[in-house]
């Protein structure tokens, strides 16, 4: 979620100069919370690859705002050709300590998450995790990662979600549903008198999405979507997985979930083009 837009060195400074986020973020990366979250996104992710008939073994992976790389050191470990870039150089300096300590082979670079050093349809996943909320402009490193995959290549994006009340961004209640001149006074705040209420984060949330503003973007893009609803996996469970029936069937019910889900989810893909 560290990843920022804007002249890089600016920001590199801004972000690395509170050392209380992190702190906060390096002990947060290592949760149990955390592993199981970042779990669930490669069980989803490589379960969208398979459905599409395509291989989910030794893939080239990018994770975009790393952090402090506890996701990409997870692909890595399950055999895949990981890398990670971050805005914060003291993260990825963790990052690549925890990798030697893991005897992990992975690659961390401190960059930006709108010009990434990478050649065009060159990779097969990307990540996108909890980091769009926190750029000045979202746009360009959304373009940025759907430039580098591969036809068939799937990306992961995980952001705020404003149809729901409850969200972690701001300690606030019902911040999401904020109207956009409070929301802005709020963000003054958490910058300067107030940044206890975003965990002194030197970016915290400016964007608030829903899955169907995203899939729009996509869409236009040439990109196939899909929401949470779509790649739930119900693990074995009778219950979960009427439900997931349930919601799939009925947009009434889809709409309902989104608004009672503090977080949006997007799984898309970049379609293969028929042979002629």
């Amino acid at each position: 979620m560290t990843a920022q837009t804007g002249p890089d060195a600016d920001q590199a400074a801004g972000f690395n100069a509170d050392p209380r986020f992190v702190g906060y973020y390096a002990n947060q990366s290592e949760s149990e919370t955390t592993h199981q979250r970042f779990e669930g996104v490669r069980r989803v992710t490589l379960g969208r690859r398979q459905a599409l008939g395509l291989p989910v073994a030794a893939l080239d992976v990018v994770d975009v705002g790393c952090g402090a790389g506890t996701q990409t050191l997870m692909w890595a470990a399950d055999g895949h050709r990981a890398q990670g870039v971050d805005i914060s150089a003291p993260l990825i300096e963790l990052a690549r300590e925890r990798a030697a300590k893991g005897g992990l082979t992975a690659t961390f670079h401190v960059g930006s998450a709108t010009k990434l050093s990478l050649p065009d349809s060159s990779v097969d996943v990307v990540l996108v995790s909890e980091l769009l909320e926190h750029l000045p402009e979202w746009r360009p490193c959304v373009d940025e990662a759907l430039r580098i995959l591969r036809p068939g290549g799937v990306i992961y994006m995980s952001t705020t979600n404003w149809l729901c009340p409850k969200q972690q961004e701001f300690s606030l209640p019902a911040y999401s549903w904020y109207p956009a001149p409070l929301k802005r006074h709020c963000e003054k705040l958490a910058v300067s008198t107030h940044r206890q209420w975003v965990q002194y984060a030197t970016f915290p949330a400016v964007h608030w999405f829903s899955f169907y503003q995203l899939r729009k973007y996509l869409g236009e893009r040439g990109f196939g979507a899909s929401d949470r609803f779509d790649v739930m996996d119900p693990g074995g469970s009778k219950l979960k997985a009427f439900a997931a029936q349930a919601v799939r069937r009925s947009r009434a019910l889809r709409f309902l979930g989104h608004v009672l889900t503090p977080y949006t989810v997007v799984v898309g893909h970049r379609r293969i083009a028929p042979a002629r």
